[in-house]
């Protein structure tokens, strides 16, 4: 008698935790001890009046931002003051007055206790003052910058010596469907905002930026999210449900909605173990040349080789000093062929080291040429 009792009290019981997953209608993520019906059912078979706590999305939202908050910063800039005129439509000019005062552009997350900062290198690229601002509206003045010539971070120092540091996690083992949290200066007006999603994509490869602006950067392997990332979220934390940094939110995809891309935190790790022992990031190699590609369409209705077709040759630079010419084609650089999309001529580049010789296969009035040139250091 005594056991069947005791079934059937554990079969209530399993319909009561049923019961309240169903109730209230929230999506989320829940977990259940496994001795759960140890808490209910108590080792005699009798009901034991204890609470269980049921996590959900909500609540893991919260305690991130909570956890992360601390950690993250505000970058502002300060310009010079100046008169810009613009042409008006009725006659005449107008006029507007620019710079003179703090002008929030960006987000950071604090690496170290001693003030060491990452940010995106694209925020900080302008001349100017910078500043960071913390959550509890302290603000610091940038003493250093030290921007990474192969990706799109950076490095800012300022003086301080009790800051709170962010976890980074690992981006080797990410899920696409995964849970992400987006805290930044969402468009250089709202501080510590906070957006939540999920990973919609991983892998990616895209152009950041806008030649208009100035600056154009192709990244590879990106993590894109549907966590909203608007301007001024750049160089901002994008973080797991254990409030760990997975990425460093870059860019978002013009003229689309909900489409963000992050850097994964595995490549900042390798950069920083590179600038944590130098006190510098790895050098990128540099040729010194202005280049459209030539794509398989274009080669074969103009009867030349495929490959990257130089535009302009920088004054004094590697490409110049080798011979390298306005209108040659670079079809080759040692093994490699030079082709649209898929192996473009900074993608090659990007295999060697400053101070490595390379032999270029060129395409000049309709016949081949070797140049062999010797890679100096970019100086961006």
């Amino acid at each position: 008698m005594k056991s069947k009792i005791k079934g059937s009290l554990i079969l209530i019981a399993v319909l009561i935790i049923v019961a309240s997953s169903a109730v209230g209608g929230i999506v989320a993520d829940r977990y259940f001890n496994l001795n759960i019906l140890d808490s209910i059912v108590g080792r005699s078979g009798n009901l034991v009046g204890q609470t269980q706590r049921i996590v959900n999305e909500e609540s893991v939202v919260i305690d991130v931002a909570d956890k992360a908050s601390p950690s993250v910063v505000t970058v502002s800039i300060q310009t010079p003051k100046r008169t810009v005129f613009n042409f008006s439509p009725f006659g005449g000019f107008q006029q507007r007055v620019e710079g003179g005062t703090p002008q929030d552009i960006g987000t950071g997350f604090v690496i170290s206790k001693d003030g060491l900062i990452i940010t995106n290198k694209h925020v900080v690229s302008s001349e100017g003052s910078y500043k960071v601002v913390t959550q509890d509206d302290k603000e610091y003045d940038v003493k250093q910058i030290s921007r990474d010539p192969s990706n799109d971070i950076a490095v800012l120092k300022i003086d301080a010596t009790d800051l709170k540091p962010v976890e980074l996690g690992d981006s080797s083992n990410l899920k696409v469907g995964q849970t992400v949290i987006a805290i930044g200066t969402a468009l250089g007006e709202f501080r510590h905002t906070v957006t939540t999603g999920v990973i919609s994509g991983l892998g990616r490869g895209i152009t950041a930026g806008s030649i208009y602006e100035g600056y154009v950067e192709k990244l590879d392997d990106v993590i894109q999210t549907d966590a909203a990332i608007n301007a001024g979220n750049s160089g901002g934390p994008l973080l797991n449900s254990a409030g760990q940094v997975i990425g460093i939110n870059v860019a978002v995809a013009s003229g689309a909605q909900n489409i963000g891309f992050a850097i994964p935190v595995n490549v900042v790790r390798s950069a920083l173990d590179e600038f944590n022992k130098s006190g510098k990031f790895t050098a990128k190699a540099y040729l010194g040349v202005e280049y459209q590609m030539v794509s398989k369409q274009s080669a074969v209705l103009n009867d030349i080789p495929q490959g990257a077709y130089v535009v302009n040759v920088v004054v004094d630079s590697p490409a110049e000093k080798a011979g390298i010419k306005v209108d040659d084609i670079i079809v080759k650089i040692g093994n490699d062929k030079v082709a649209d999309q898929t192996n473009g001529l900074s993608d090659v580049i990007k295999k060697y080291k400053p101070g490595d010789e390379i032999e270029l296969e060129i395409w000049r009035d309709n016949e081949s040429v070797k140049i062999k040139a010797t890679l100096s250091e970019y100086q961006g």
